[in-house]
């Protein structure tokens, strides 16, 4: 068994009400813009934050149900959740800081020094036991962090953006240890990233949040090659979204790139907009071909955006390729570009 979380939250101008399960041994990603609500669901099942209404169950436990008044505190829900700042005692040692997760255990002095050593082991923590947080590197402070968690043997979890405060070379390393951890972790995890690569890498499943709801939910790789919503199209990296309806004859028309395109089987009668992964536009003829010229170029170190504005639109699109492609394109002249269908997405 998993987890299920069915709640709601009323804070005034924000209001959180998301339903998901998971599986027993899954990593759920949590993937949203700041302030829609990821790290308040994780607050919400470690027991920090009472839902108004609604009902979380762990492994067949009910941890909280509004209507039975059930409301389990957070020391008896077994629920590891690692905060953004790691929250590690500063006048602490290493060691001490990881004890600090089994003050309430009641197991005794030999049996905790044996999860100890475990799990200083199992994080390569081996060596720091005396150095305090101030000593340590910010991948270092967070496996002690982790270790905090494991230390108590918790059920599930929660991860809120565990890479935000480390440089980009730590945390390739660090999130290579995260994921160690949770394969060998007996339970369902949850991570909150604003970082569509980082939740890609590590999850398993994907919940796209939007305004205090979840918009989208699904296996990572069904969501990445068919987002069905604007969010999450957004949120998995597409560069070109604009609003679109349809045609008389079953194709999409999209007045601010001024073409009209046609999508692989039947359109969503709810449809709203379209979208296009700047990957997917090709040099060429052939279906859903446009002519357009290069309005901008932005390089990055293996890539280049070209930004092309097609014949009589208000808006451009994004089109990347790379650094060999761009240096074959033909100096500023018109260009003829195209989608196939199967690369075009329809958004509700």
């Amino acid at each position: 068994m998993g987890l299920l979380v069915d709640i709601q939250k009323d804070f005034g101008s924000f209001q959180l009400n998301v339903s998901f399960e998971t599986e027993k041994r899954e990593t759920v990603g949590l993937l949203g813009a700041s302030g829609c609500g990821k790290s308040m669901t994780l607050r919400c099942i470690a027991g920090v934050v009472r839902p108004d209404r609604g009902r979380i169950v762990l492994d067949g436990e009910t941890l909280f149900d509004s209507e039975k008044k059930i409301d389990l505190p957070p020391q008896k829900r077994r629920v590891g959740l690692l905060f953004q700042n790691y929250a590690l005692f500063p006048n602490m040692t290493v060691e001490q800081n990881i004890l600090a997760g089994l003050r309430r255990s009641g197991l005794d002095q030999r049996t905790q020094r044996e999860r100890l050593g475990e799990t200083i082991g199992l994080l390569q923590l081996n060596g720091l036991d005396c150095r305090r947080p101030h000593q340590l590197s910010g991948g270092q402070q967070q496996r002690v962090a982790l270790a905090r968690i494991l230390v108590s043997d918790p059920r599930i979890l929660l991860l809120d953006e565990p890479f935000s405060a480390l440089d980009s070379f730590l945390r390739w390393q660090t999130e290579r240890e995260v994921l160690r951890v949770i394969e060998q972790f007996d339970g369902p995890a949850l991570l909150v990233s604003h970082s569509r690569d980082e939740i890609y890498r590590l999850c398993d499943r994907i919940a796209v949040y939007d305004h205090g709801c979840i918009d989208a939910f699904g296996e990572k790789w069904e969501l990445f090659r068919s987002p069905k919503t604007r969010a999450a199209a957004l949120l998995t990296g597409c560069k070109n979204i604009a609003q679109a309806c349809k045609t008389e004859d079953g194709r999409l028309s999209v007045p601010e790139w001024n073409l009209t395109l046609r999508a692989k089987g039947e359109l969503p009668d709810a449809l709203s907009a379209v979208g296009i992964r700047a990957h997917f536009l090709h040099r060429g003829g052939g279906e859903n071909a446009f002519r357009c010229q290069i309005e901008q170029v932005i390089e990055s170190p293996f890539d280049v955006l070209v930004f092309v504005r097609p014949e009589g639109a208000a808006q451009p699109l994004c089109w990347m390729l790379d650094k060999a492609a761009y240096a074959a394109l033909p100096a500023r002249e018109t260009l003829t570009l195209s989608v196939a269908p199967e690369n075009i997405l329809p958004l509700c």
